[in-house]
């Protein structure tokens, strides 16, 4: 038993060895040793494993294009429905606008913000404020001041008249 054990033990380590020197050929190592050939042999060996090296590359980015094809597709077909929504919602507000709805009443209050349709969430209502000013006059925007912050009581502020 130890005898087999031992001769099998042998067996393995000249494989190794001879699996090792290949490796070093493969490498460009201890070149010089080897004859004519040998290094065909060499040649041959590293042109066929450069091949397959290739041809699974080669198919790798075959299937990453198919998959890129494949995505891009649906980018597409998503951008067509989004593009169709737009021109639905465009077309429909279009149409209520050309039909005369785009006169929204202005409500001075600030309290009740002018209606708006939920349907259209693309838009969202302005709250107008009911003092304009142009430019900085400190006198008129005084009166500005006074003026509002008193209850409205049927009188028209001088700076109106």
């Amino acid at each position: 038993m130890k005898q087999s054990n031992y001769q099998e033990y042998l067996r393995l380590k000249g494989k190794v060895e001879v699996l090792q020197r290949s490796q070093r050929h493969f490498l460009g190592e201890d070149l010089g040793e080897l004859g004519g050939k040998d290094l065909e042999e060499l040649e041959h060996q590293l042109d066929f494993s450069l091949k397959q090296i290739r041809s699974t590359k080669m198919q790798f980015m075959i299937d990453q294009l198919s998959d890129l094809q494949r995505k891009e597709e649906a980018l597409l077909e998503t951008n067509r429905g989004l593009r169709r929504k737009l021109d639905e919602s465009t077309s429909a507000l279009r149409s209520s606008w050309e039909a005369g709805e785009q006169s929204i009443p202005y409500n001075n209050n600030n309290n009740n913000p002018p209606p708006h349709r939920q349907s259209e969430g693309f838009f969202e209502p302005l709250q107008c404020s009911s003092s304009m000013q142009i430019g900085y006059n400190p006198a008129v925007t005084d009166q500005v001041t006074t003026a509002t912050a008193s209850p409205p009581n049927g009188f028209i502020p001088g700076w109106m008249l």
